[in-house]
């Protein structure tokens, strides 16, 4: 995942048009570090046209702030410049995969 430094960053990603999951961590959260690998390999494997990006939350609180974003991790999914949806905290990852395949599948053809 790239790392996003600032506002302006995460707003041109979004609007690139492709798909973009943006991942909000924290520095000391446990569940953070073990879910990002996890949903790094899942998009990885199955959605190759998805961007992943990374804001840490300690660090940049004007993104997250911007987003709404009040637990860690959070993931926010976006087709098509709109955000699509959004999921937090204890996710199954496996579901998470299931949830993107049938929206990738229509935006992407």
């Amino acid at each position: 995942m790239k790392q996003i430094q600032n506002l302006q960053e995460a707003l041109n990603s979004i609007n690139t048009g492709n798909p973009v999951l943006i991942y909000f961590s924290g520095e000391n959260c446990s569940v953070c570090k073990v879910l990002k690998p996890k949903i790094e390999e899942g998009i990885k494997n199955n959605f190759p046209l998805f961007e992943t990006y990374e804001v840490q939350t300690d660090i940049h609180k004007e993104i997250t702030s911007h987003f709404t974003v009040f637990s860690i991790p959070t993931m926010l999914v976006f087709f098509d410049k709109k955000e699509f949806f959004r999921k937090g905290r204890n996710i199954s990852v496996s579901m998470f995969i299931e949830e993107l395949k049938r929206p990738y599948n229509l935006m992407t053809k």
